[in-house]
């Protein structure tokens, strides 16, 4: 065999054993943790929006006491 091909058959053989140790050892399917990152992405979506609606409450509060003169 010459060197590319030997690389070649490694790199194939590697590959191989690789993704079947992946599957092997995975905790879980591949729809499973399609849903819990769904879930995740979700859950930081809510929360950034409220805390971002909070924030805006506590700066729309803080403005009005700016413009009243009560700060």
């Amino acid at each position: 065999m010459s060197k590319g091909s030997s690389w070649l058959f490694g790199a194939l053989i590697g590959g191989a054993v690789g993704s079947t140790l992946a599957r092997l050892y995975a905790p879980c399917s591949g729809e499973e943790l399609k849903a819990k990152v769904r879930d995740y992405i979700q859950n930081v979506r809510y929360e950034v929006e409220q805390a971002g609606t909070e924030k805006r409450a506590e700066l729309e509060k803080q403005l009005e006491a700016l413009r009243s003169g009560r700060a």
